[in-house]
């Protein structure tokens, strides 16, 4: 199975629809509940309840997902001699929950499929579709703010001015940026020297950039400078961002709780500060990407 520890754990939703085909006659006794094997609809909901659970069990690549709301809707359509199924599946988890939907939809027509049959000789299956998903970094809601925004990155190491040890931290964060589709015009490294840092941070906000993400100098060493300079400008402080980068690396680690990480804006340009390791500014990117673009509509005077 794909490796999904990376991915954030947020409301997903999915909706599914499937047909079963069959003659007049037969949706006329379906009405009038005149059915050899009894209730056609209450079996085929409870199937399909039964089926969403089993999925990750018949999927061999699905993950068990938390099924947090499912919903079976039936509807019988005279003109098109067809009853439709469809499906609505909530789950707050890591993972999209459209093949539960999708599962549920399919064992309910399995079902009235078998309940029609001695009645019927031609039913047919079909058009079993998703409808709409969402929730996950594939959200349009959410992609749409990342896209086309600016951003600079400016890794704060003695030992990367240096040159004594390669930047690893900045490299993974403009793999991650440029994933959602965001610029990098600023690109440099600084000691752990305030007026280093201050300086590079000012003269980019005057850029209009979107975002500017600092890598390095979050921890407790007497060089990590980076959050007490950058809190000395900003205009505002966003601490929501930094809780949920800890909160999302906690999860992972238990020495994310030791992180200064800091945001805020100056201006209209957001100031991410990540910790310097590799691994802790990527699990700090993920834990915001690319939500967190959602703040340049903010910022701009456009409401939610």
């Amino acid at each position: 199975m794909n490796d999904i520890t990376g991915k954030k754990t947020t409301l997903r939703t999915a909706q599914a629809e499937g047909f079963v085909f069959c003659q007049p006659e037969t949706l006329r006794r379906i009405q009038e509940n005149d059915l050899p094997k009894g209730d056609l609809f209450g079996v085929a909901k409870a199937a399909a309840l039964l089926g969403s659970k089993k999925t990750s069990e018949l999927i061999p690549h699905c993950h068990p997902v938390s099924i947090d709301g499912f919903q079976v809707e039936f509807e019988v359509l005279e003109g098109k001699n067809a009853v439709r199924i469809q499906t609505t599946a909530k789950s707050i988890g890591k993972t999209g929950i459209e093949m539960e939907a999708l599962t549920g939809v399919s064992v309910a027509a399995l079902v009235i499929y078998d309940l029609l049959k001695p009645v019927d000789k031609e039913l047919s299956i079909s058009d079993i579709k998703l409808l709409e998903k969402k929730g996950g970094k594939t959200d349009s809601q959410i992609t749409k703010f990342a896209a086309g925004s600016k951003a600079g990155i400016l890794v704060c190491s003695d030992s990367a001015f240096e040159g004594k040890r390669e930047d690893g931290s900045g490299k993974t964060i403009l793999e991650l940026l440029n994933e959602h589709g965001v610029e990098t015009l600023q690109y440099n490294v600084v000691p752990d020297e305030p007026e280093a840092i201050r300086k590079n941070i000012l003269e980019w906000t005057k850029l209009g950039l979107d975002l500017i993400v600092t890598t390095g100098g979050t921890g407790l060493g007497p060089r990590d400078n980076t959050v007490d300079t950058i809190r000395e400008i900003l205009d505002q402080e966003i601490p929501g961002i930094a809780e949920a980068m800890r909160s999302f690396g906690q999860d992972r680690t238990p020495f994310a709780m030791l992180s200064r990480s800091l945001a805020g804006r100056i201006g209209k340009t957001l100031i991410v500060c990540v910790p310097g390791s590799t691994n802790g500014a990527k699990e700090s990117m993920q834990a915001i990407l690319p939500a967190i673009f959602h703040a340049k509509k903010m910022m701009r005077g456009e409401g939610h």
